[in-house]
């Protein structure tokens, strides 16, 4: 079974209580079809799950087959520079079908970022750093596709439909 070999750290995006018991990472690529059915399963997971749940998203974009995976990847963090991480990776998965430049900054202004702002730190080469520290994370860690998760460290490789990924989650909380 293929083990997590970056630990969840200060440079990860943490939604949840920091101390639960089970911790939750998520290596996805917001033009994925598969990451967008997903992210509501997550939700509702997270919902239901409350403060025994840490819920960690990491950048995986499938560039070769997504091309627009890598700019909303950036635009997240980008985004994440003014403290809205989890609302424009929000906004990513719930406008999916359009992930183009102009899209990203339409987003950037119904999230009230301050675009001009966003469009520096868009430009930044360590937002494609942290990006690319993600990806290659993953790879490390044995990820060939998203999304995939790790359970508290290890790689789940069962169903992610909600009612048997919430079955498992919920019978690791003793």
């Amino acid at each position: 079974m293929s083990k997590l070999k970056t630990a969840v750290n200060s440079k990860d995006h943490i939604q949840g209580n920091a101390n639960a018991p089970i911790e939750l990472v998520e290596y996805g690529d917001y033009q994925c079809p598969h990451c967008g059915h997903a992210y509501p399963i997550v939700k509702s997971i997270q919902k239901k799950m409350g403060n025994k749940l840490k819920f960690v998203f990491r950048n995986f974009p499938l560039a070769e087959i997504h091309p627009n995976a890598v700019n909303a990847a950036v635009s997240s963090e980008a985004a994440a520079m003014q403290n809205k991480f989890w609302e424009m990776h929000d906004h990513l998965f719930e406008f999916q079908s359009r992930l183009d430049d102009e899209s990203l900054i339409k987003y950037a202004t119904q999230l009230k970022l301050n675009v001009e702002q966003f469009e520096n730190d868009f430009e930044k080469p360590e937002l494609i750093k942290k990006v690319d520290a993600d990806f290659e994370s993953g790879v490390r860690s044995g990820v060939n596709g998203t999304p995939s998760f790790f359970i508290n460290g290890e790689k789940y490789n069962d169903s992610w439909e909600e009612e048997p990924f919430l079955n498992y989650l919920a019978s690791l909380v003793k």
